[in-house]
């Protein structure tokens, strides 16, 4: 019997599924690549927000001076998004600022002349317009790790994903105080 044909299959087979290997790896590197720029895209905007806090700071103190807490507030903030490097902490940072963006807003109501402050409006419009770019961000950030995960998590991409030590990764989650729907009261 000739065994030269069956050889030519077996051949065939083993070709198909190096390819269909490299191909799956290659994809793999490749959503891999799109989590960490849409995780880099974050950094940039926390950074982008982290160096608009002292000016934003200086013209606060100007009106404001004995608001300490705000200040307070506006450091931590700043120390946040300058040391985050693990995504809950990218997470924590971008809450942070969230928060400090309303907390800034209510001051404007017990100091109409900062209110007034062309400088202060154009900064907070600029860190109001960062903290949009950061929601985009994890938004975007949380679309490519779940296409991601969902890719090494299928069969038979788990094989493969398994082989090269492809690992899930996080996604952004909102804060706890994000999860609560304030209480509004209309003065009665």
């Amino acid at each position: 019997m000739n065994q030269k044909p069956l050889f030519w299959v077996i051949v065939g087979i083993v070709i198909l599924f190096l390819l269909y290997g490299f191909s799956t790896y290659n994809s793999l590197v490749a959503l891999n690549e799109k989590v960490d720029a849409n995780l880099s895209e974050i950094d940039n905007q926390l950074a982008r927000a982290a160096d608009l806090l002292p000016n934003l700071e200086a013209t606060v103190k100007g009106y404001a001076a004995h608001e300490k807490e705000i200040f307070v507030s506006i450091a931590k903030a700043r120390s946040l998004m300058l040391s985050a490097g693990t995504v809950s902490q990218r997470d924590e940072a971008a809450g942070e600022l969230s928060n400090l963006v309303g907390r800034l807003l209510m001051l404007t109501e017990n100091y109409p002349n900062l209110k007034a402050d062309a400088q202060f409006a154009q900064l907070m419009d600029e860190l109001a317009g960062t903290a949009n770019r950061i929601t985009v961000a994890r938004r975007d950030y949380n679309e490519a790790v779940r296409e991601y995960n969902t890719r090494i998590k299928t069969f038979p991409t788990n094989i493969v994903a398994g082989i090269f030590g492809f690992t899930p990764k996080d996604y952004f989650k909102a804060p706890e105080n994000a999860k609560t729907f304030p209480k509004v009261n209309f003065g009665q």
